[in-house]
């Protein structure tokens, strides 16, 4: 595409929230305007107007890519807003792109000058086609924001605020001109993935007095977004917003956030103003509102709104099941994935990092997929993975887009390298959206970074074939582990390392074989046996016991397949017996936890996986959900049982990644999986137990609509199926020989005894 404009910015600043315009007039004597089109980026994020009105309702575009080598531009149809003499406007903001990233403490990791980029096409019924372009043509001048950070919050002073910008004949004070960057236009990509936006807004439903006075509003849920104020008062007044996830001793919980101040300031004009600071984000529940001019109590329900902010991903699937607190777990890992999927899929949506750590979506892409419909966000993020992996010598980053080679050394962590599970992402993501959408394209866009990830990887084993060197997170998180050092695991990180370079080299290898690559199908399986045959001699004994002997290890041995039928058979019993050692608690970390109850499962030991689903007691999935959580945590204990914070410097309340399990919930407990990719044919397949005696399970496949619901009564169960039109399906019922239907509904039974009505719930 030949590209017309360029990329400018104001010569002045004005405190990071510049607005930019061009006023013109349609081209004479060309009869109607058949189409206009208008495409938009930005160094920063932007809010584009054309005729006085917003282009669209999307917000922080064009969001975060990486930006060295990735610039994306959205495309807007303005046809309705052009006609007669207007002006191009656009808001700037910070955004990922100079504001502050990660926790050094710096912003501008990419860049100091904020910039925007805009061509406007306007096609006539003659044919005639006349361009709007940013150039050095245009004004820039001051908006209503005096501050923006997508950390520190938004300042707004409405006393500044001035729509006539938007109107023709406009002559600001204190405008200036602006200049043209260096910019490389072959950066620029269309969005993949779905915009920004607005997708629901939640009321006050208490409004609270703290202990030391301080008025703070409960949104009753932990969201991500921001507030909408309506207010009158006294001009000049400010207003102060200051957010945060958690109470803890009856006032704002805001150590989590560390250095992030999320606060927004709002100066009112004396007359009736509306607040809306849509250049910041907030994780939140509470917000301590100061310097309300009226009565909070009385006017919060109307006067305040949450406004929650997401990437506009449509939500494809659902769970229910008799039991409150299962059910108020999966609404958690719900809530918990959309506040983190914001552009890019982040670890947390509220301290100073909110970044995207591969680890995270390694382990609940599963569950992403089948709730919303994630596959053009996730292969929007896989380009980033490609473009940083492919300038790194094949590394997959810690986080991507990968901000931390920007920044100071980070003690922690040594030079970067390929590392278990996180870097796992490049392949395990892919390999996720290909069987749960049936689109083998993805696996075709990411070979290069799935095989350069696995020949890294080949590259840093040891002499005996093990992953055994370099650094590692391992089980990161054991609940064992010290507060201050979560990667001190109980599981070898050898063992941990190993077993996922075997199931990423499996995977490669059966892609290959999908995309008819027969050479590179014989490369990675060679070298999937190597790893699973030194896996074996070095971490396996004839009793099947593995190295470390904890759940974690056990799990993934038993998942990705790498033992024989008889060592699988003693490492479930194993696995079950620590389980019952741990009292049903939660024993395992970042790697081991998506995996456990599979394995369980897989092993005969379904009681003891729903033992682990239902116990309460900390650490358990469950504990958050009786402590009143409404989203999934990053630590077991985050928050403790006397309503303390968890001591430890790195805890947040809104971290999707041990919300992983609802993968098993969707197929186990609620018996709805696939037997092909893409839900050609389906597996309904409930295996009741604990306790549980109903669920109702439902997908958007790319068929169609598919539903399982069952209800157990007196040792009966029924099933009920729905299966779309051009798919087929399973039936696999306790006790009967599996049944293969077509589409329709379809009602079966099956006597299954009282043991999984009652459980041990």
């Amino acid at each position: 595409m030949t590209w017309h404009a360029q990329m400018i910015s104001p010569d002045q600043d004005f405190d990071g929230a510049p607005l930019l315009r061009r006023e013109f007039t349609l081209d004479d004597g060309h009869g109607d305007v058949a189409t206009a089109t208008l495409v938009v980026s930005a160094y920063g994020v932007l809010e584009a107007h054309l005729g006085g009105k917003p282009v669209s309702d999307d917000l922080l575009a064009p969001g975060w890519s990486s930006y060295e080598w990735r610039q994306r531009f959205a495309r807007y149809d303005v046809t309705a807003l052009v006609g007669g003499t207007s002006v191009l406007g656009i808001a700037l903001g910070n955004g990922w792109y100079r504001g502050r990233l990660a926790w050094f403490g710096h912003g501008a990791l990419y860049g100091d000058q904020l910039g925007a980029f805009a061509e406007l096409e306007i096609a006539f019924s003659d044919g005639h086609v006349q361009r709007i372009v940013t150039d050095d043509s245009w004004t820039a001048g001051p908006s209503a924001t005096t501050a923006n950070d997508l950390y520190d919050g938004q300042s707004i002073d409405a006393r500044r605020y001035d729509g006539s910008w938007l109107l023709p004949g406009f002559e600001g004070d204190g405008w200036v001109g602006v200049h043209t960057l260096d910019f490389d236009t072959a950066k620029l990509e269309p969005y993949i993935g779905p915009a920004v936006r607005r997708v629901d807004e939640r009321e006050v439903v208490e409004v609270i007095t703290t202990p030391s006075g301080k008025t703070v509003l409960d949104f009753g849920q932990n969201l991500v977004g921001w507030l909408r104020l309506r207010v009158r008062g006294e001009v000049g007044a400010v207003i102060t917003a200051r957010h945060a996830e958690v109470l803890e001793h009856g006032e704002l919980g805001v150590r989590p956030l560390r250095s992030a101040k999320a606060t927004d300031r709002f100066t009112l004009s004396g007359g009736d103003d509306e607040f809306a600071p849509t250049l910041t984000l907030h994780g939140f529940r509470y917000a301590e509102i100061d310097g309300w001019p009226g009565d909070l109590a009385q006017e919060a329900r109307t006067a305040v709104t949450a406004v929650v902010v997401s990437s506009d991903l449509e939500r494809i699937g659902t769970f229910t099941s008799s039991d409150p607190l299962v059910n108020q777990f999966h609404e958690n890992v719900v809530w918990g994935m959309r506040g983190n999927f914001v552009d890019v899929p982040t670890d947390c949506p509220q301290r100073d990092e909110r970044l995207g750590w591969t680890g995270d979506i390694a382990a609940f892409t599963p569950t992403a997929s089948f709730l919303f419909d994630a596959q053009s966000f996730l292969r929007e993020w896989l380009k980033n993975v490609w473009a940083e992996q492919s300038h790194a010598d094949g590394i997959i980053p810690f986080v991507v887009p990968d901000v931390l080679k920007l920044g100071p050394a980070v003690a922690d962590f040594p030079d970067p390298d390929s590392t278990a599970v996180w870097s796992d992402a490049g392949v395990w993501v892919p390999w996720t959206l290909y069987e749960a959408y049936g689109d083998d394209s993805v696996l075709e866009d990411q070979w290069e970074s799935m095989t350069a990830h696995v020949r890294r990887v080949r590259s840093l084993l040891s002499p005996s074939g093990l992953w055994d060197t370099g650094f590692q997170f391992g089980d990161w998180l054991d609940p064992d582990a010290p507060p201050e050092d979560p990667a001190l695991a109980k599981a070898d990180k050898g063992v941990v390392a190993t077993a996922c370079a075997y199931r990423s080299a499996d995977l490669v290898a059966r892609s290959a074989r999908i995309l008819g690559r027969d050479a590179e199908a014989a490369e990675f399986q060679g070298l999937a046996d190597d790893l699973r045959r030194a896996f074996l001699d070095a971490y396996v004994d004839a009793d099947g016991r593995v190295e470390s002997d904890c759940t974690t290890v056990y799990s993934l041995a038993i998942v990705f397949g790498l033992l024989d039928e008889a060592r699988e058979t003693l490492a479930g019993e194993r696995l079950s017996e620590l389980v019952e050692q741990s009292g049903y608690r939660i024993s395992t970390g970042f790697a081991g936890t998506p995996f456990i109850t599979d394995a369980l499962t897989r092993t005969g030991h379904l009681d003891d996986a729903y033992r682990l689903l239902l116990e309460r007691e900390c650490p358990s999935w469950l504990y958050p959900v009786t402590m009143g959580a409404t989203t999934v945590w990053e630590r077991w204990d985050s928050m403790l049982p006397d309503g303390s914070i968890n001591p430890g410097e790195m805890t947040s309340f809104n971290h999707y990644a041990l919300g992983a399990v609802a993968d098993w919930l969707h197929r186990v407990v609620g018996g709805l999986s696939a037997l092909t990719p893409g839900y050609a044919s389906v597996l309904v397949a409930p295996q009741p137990g604990g306790g549980i005696t109903s669920a109702s399970t439902s997908l958007v496949t790319p068929h169609g609509r598919a539903s399982v619901d069952w209800e157990l009564v007196d040792g009966t169960l029924t099933v009920t199926a729905e299966i779309p039109e051009g798919a087929d399906a399973v039936l696999r019922l306790p006790g009967r020989s599996d049944e293969r239907v077509g589409s329709g509904r379809h009602v079966a039974s099956a006597e299954v005894g009282v043991a999984a009505e009652v459980g041990s719930h």
